[in-house]
């Protein structure tokens, strides 16, 4: 590929990294896994944070925990507000876990949420906001806030596109209940799979320690907001209370993460930068509309919807774009409420979705890098043009 949609993050630090678990000869969930916690939740601003492995893995996790607080808990058949564009496990773990989904329209500028219509869809029957910052950028968090005071109504992050977006110097993830992240390779960093839950929370945090690792009390303290923990190892190792999952990450992932979290500033520099020169090249061109970025974006990648007036056609582009060796994506799922798999969820729709029909028939998106590709967002230009 001439311009590929990702690239290696590692050098010799990362394998030097994976070596020395090697010579430790310890392979699962350990001391290396710990420390990126630490180091994750001091980066990200969280009193905690639980890896596991993959994104989609927290998620999951976060949104069965919410189930498991002693105080509110969520219940099946509670009312979840996403947005129509994401990634499909965004939803997954709602429908999972019972949960009734209402789709809201993404703004065509921004592609989070259309906070006209989630002031619409805000009703006594919302219990969830399950906001998604789409490819890096941030939602308008002092709007969604101030819809939802006083109300009986979690915010959660879904920031598996954004780590490194900062609202208002709160980092992204860090401004709901709970923030999720992924380190997978194509992301900001990368730890082979991976994920995170960030929170402040320390009954949550306990709760995501025991559903990690197949619900059991093992890796809770022994003062826990879940049980009363005995000195019994033999006992305890073996004591599950709640329902939970294997989606520990192993050790190897996170020595990564230790190495990959020092260069991420660096790495989010370069996005940026890169993200200047693309709206310096492509920000007045009156065949596209490109993301516009609320506060500080840590740009995962470059989209574009093309404009109905222009005259193109998207498979034109995309197969311009892909004969030139330029890799191409959907804007993430398109209007993931089109999609054959909603069959099985329970859903309804804010309103008409005319946004989100917009992005999935005239949106794309290409990479963006952790070095600086000013000549490959040159050859990409080029090219738009000769269409």
């Amino acid at each position: 590929m001439k311009y590929e949609l990702a690239s290696s993050s590692w050098d010799q630090k990362e394998i030097d990294a994976i070596h020395n678990v090697i010579r430790r000869d310890n392979y699962t969930l350990g001391p290396s896994v710990r420390q990126f916690e630490e180091d994750f939740a001091k980066y990200t601003h969280h009193k905690y944070c639980v890896m596991v492995n993959s994104g989609s893995s927290a998620n999951l996790v976060a949104i069965a925990a919410m189930f498991y607080k002693k105080d509110n808990p969520l219940k099946r058949g509670d009312e979840v507000i996403v947005p129509a564009v994401s990634w499909a496990t965004t939803y997954y773990p709602l429908y999972q876990y019972g949960l009734k989904l209402k789709f809201i329209d993404v703004d065509k500028h921004t592609l989070n949420f259309d906070l006209n219509e989630l002031q619409k869809a805000i009703t006594d029957k919302t219990r969830l906001i399950f906001a998604v910052n789409l490819l890096g950028n941030p939602n308008d968090y002092d709007a969604i806030n101030a819809m939802i005071k006083g109300k009986n109504i979690y915010l959660l992050e879904d920031n598996c596109e954004s780590l490194g977006g900062v609202y208002k110097g709160k980092p992204l993830g860090s401004i709901g209940l709970m923030g999720t992240y992924s380190t997978f390779f194509s992301h900001h960093m990368a730890t082979m799979e991976g994920g995170l839950v960030g929170t402040d929370d320390e009954e949550l945090y306990h709760i995501l320690l025991a559903l990690r690792s197949h619900g059991w009390t093992r890796h809770l303290p022994k003062e826990n907001k879940l049980c009363v923990k005995t000195d019994n190892y033999f006992e305890e190792s073996w004591r599950f209370i709640l329902p939970g999952y294997n989606v520990r990450p192993v050790e190897m992932m996170g020595a990564i993460g230790i190495e990959q979290l020092k260069k991420l500033p660096e790495f989010i520099r370069h996005r940026r930068d890169n993200a200047a020169y693309f709206k310096q090249l492509f920000g007045n061109d009156k065949r596209f509309i490109i993301q516009q970025e609320i506060e500080q974006s840590s740009w995962f990648g470059f989209s574009f919807l093309i404009k109905e007036e222009s005259g193109l056609q998207r498979s034109k582009i995309i197969e311009a774009l892909t004969k030139a060796n330029i890799d191409t994506r959907p804007i993430v799922a398109g209007n993931f409420a089109k999609k054959e798999v909603v069959k099985w969820f329970d859903y309804e729709i804010q309103g008409n979705l005319p946004n989100a029909d917009y992005v999935d028939k005239y949106g794309f998106f290409v990479g963006n890098h952790q070095f600086p590709i000013k000549d490959k967002l040159d050859y990409l230009k080029d090219i738009l043009d000769k269409q």
